[in-house]
């Protein structure tokens, strides 16, 4: 091969054996060039293993995504406590893809919905909350694509248990509390009762559960004097807002003075001191529930008349300090004349007398009017007048007994058989109601506007208006009390609205935003 100077002659070099041109002493190409087509003896090429290096390979990028698919599987469920569900949930994802798992943000969505459906599908509670934090994603958003995998998997998930969700938040934050075992006990069964109580309530009725769980372990917390666990450390537990856990606090409250306007003590029970009877209205409620449905006429209970006198006997104590009352040998608790108390029953002895709860409230009724009368005439010198220190929640040891069903996780059938002494409707379906007849106001206050302006004669014939003045009679005269609220936002919205003729039962339901984009700004009108 003639070199790139036209010569023929080469010579080769003695220190590297290569050719070069005799002429001009240029290198000559392929002179040393050797085939790495392999064989026996020739020379082996590098093999590369398909699927875990190269760029060239068929199944690298599905490999690849495959392996790190489930290494995020395996990570959240560390983050979650569920590795002994993890090869379920990697099932169930490798049937929704087919196979192909995926990556980005929406997989980490569908791993968290996975291992809420997973835990679900086998009676074990879990907040989807809990999961939502986990993942990194809206509770929203992760109940959406819950809805998808159930609804693509063909799914029926059992209903959500707010008592075992309950039994799991309470679990995890009492370890870290030094809490003896037995008393932790006791509050995992109060609580529980109270969260049954609270759905036989309707508290949860279209709500989250999270909250009225908040508000049971900070109310059963406060009850049985246990200290450090505030209602907002909870809060932030078992991931709710706190204002959202207050508002069911307070419900909760209500709910129990409502039902301790039985008692006969009941109309000195309000939500700033129902903590403190609180044993006595639990205690109550256990034995209602524990009732038989059906049983047919008034249901008289058994009491020790001794522990009666000695619980009255504690209530006395709030007044002041009185020898004659410790030793029992007071004059409010002797039955002077047993025609007046007919439920009284003929035992010889009076050591376990039969009282109905009529009964026991007209003794309490008698012996407080009597009290009150003598401390405001001062006719008792003993008696010392000061402030009342009510009930210690810890001062009663044996008012909790745990054998009513509503301790144990039910079904929200079981719930609903059972008696608590009270029952309501859902507050937020009171609220609506209010709601609803205060924009029946607002409607006919605007009509009465609207008219008025339209036809000045429509006002009444003293051309007073009712509803914007009332009169108040005060010592034979008449004066008109100012309104007590002026016309807001709202007002403008429904005579806007009154005014293009839109249907007052419309109007009524409030959704004033689609309403004014329907026949306000998009009515047809040029």
């Amino acid at each position: 091969m003639p070199c790139r100077c036209g010569s023929h002659s080469t010579i080769r070099d003695d220190q590297t054996g290569n050719l070069v041109c005799s002429k001009c002493y240029t290198l000559l190409d392929f002179d040393n060039y050797e085939a790495q087509i392999g064989g026996i003896t020739g020379p082996t090429g590098t093999n590369i293993h398909i699927g875990y290096a190269g760029t060239g390979s068929v199944f690298s990028y599905k490999d690849r995504k495959i392996y790190q698919a489930k290494t995020l599987i395996h990570e959240y469920a560390l983050r979650l406590d569920i590795t002994y569900s993890e090869s379920d949930i990697t099932s169930m994802i490798d049937e929704i893809t087919d196979g192909e798992f995926g990556e980005g943000d929406w997989f980490n969505v569908l791993i968290g919905a996975c291992s809420y459906v997973v835990m679900r599908r086998d009676k074990k509670f879990f907040p989807a909350a809990e999961v939502a934090k986990a993942v990194g994603c809206d509770i929203y958003e992760l109940g959406r694509m819950i809805a998808r995998v159930v609804k693509f998997l063909k799914l029926s998930l059992p209903e959500i248990s707010i008592a075992g969700l309950f039994e799991r938040e309470f679990n995890n934050y009492m370890n870290r509390k030094n809490v003896d075992e037995d008393k932790k006990e006791m509050m995992m069964k109060q609580g529980i009762f109270l969260v049954n109580c609270a759905v036989k309530w309707s508290l949860t009725t279209g709500r989250r559960p999270l909250p009225v769980v908040a508000a049971v372990m900070a109310f059963v917390a406060e009850l049985n004097g246990v200290d450090g666990l505030k209602i907002e450390d909870v809060a932030e537990h078992v991931h709710a807002v706190v204002s959202t856990c207050k508002l069911r606090y307070k419900e909760l409250l209500a709910a129990l003075v409502r039902v301790a306007q039985v008692l006969p003590w009941g109309k000195d029970i309000s939500v700033k001191n129902v903590v403190k009877y609180a044993p006595f209205v639990i205690q109550y409620m256990e034995l209602k529930s524990m009732e038989v449905p059906g049983g047919g006429g008034e249901r008289v209970e058994p009491f020790d008349m001794e522990d009666v006198i000695s619980e009255c006997l504690q209530k006395v104590a709030a007044y002041g300090d009185d020898e004659n009352l410790s030793n029992g040998d007071s004059q409010y608790f002797e039955v002077r004349n047993r025609s007046d108390f007919p439920a009284l029953s003929n035992d010889n002895d009076g050591s376990n007398l039969k009282l109905s709860h009529e009964c026991l409230s007209l003794i309490y009724s008698t012996f407080s009017n009597e009290v009150d009368a003598e401390k405001l005439n001062g006719q008792s010198g003993q008696i010392h007048v000061r402030k009342r220190r009510g009930l210690e929640p810890y001062a009663y040891q044996d008012w909790w007994s745990g054998k009513s069903e509503l301790s144990k996780k039910l079904l929200l059938k079981q719930i609903l058989e059972k008696e608590v002494g009270f029952d309501m409707m859902p507050p937020s379906f009171i609220a609506g109601c209010k709601a609803n007849e205060r924009r029946r106001q607002k409607i006919n206050a605007a009509k009465v506007r609207i008219n008025k302006i339209m036809d000045p004669s429509y006002a009444g014939s003293d051309g007073s208006d009712n509803l914007n003045s009332s009169e108040v009679a005060c010592g034979g005269k008449k004066r008109k009390k100012r309104q007590a609220s002026e016309i807001d936002w709202e007002d403008f919205v429904i005579e806007a609205l009154l005014l293009h003729r839109v249907k007052e039962e419309d109007i009524e339901k409030g959704h004033y935003r689609a309403l004014l984009g329907l026949y306000v700004f998009n009515s047809g009108t040029i």
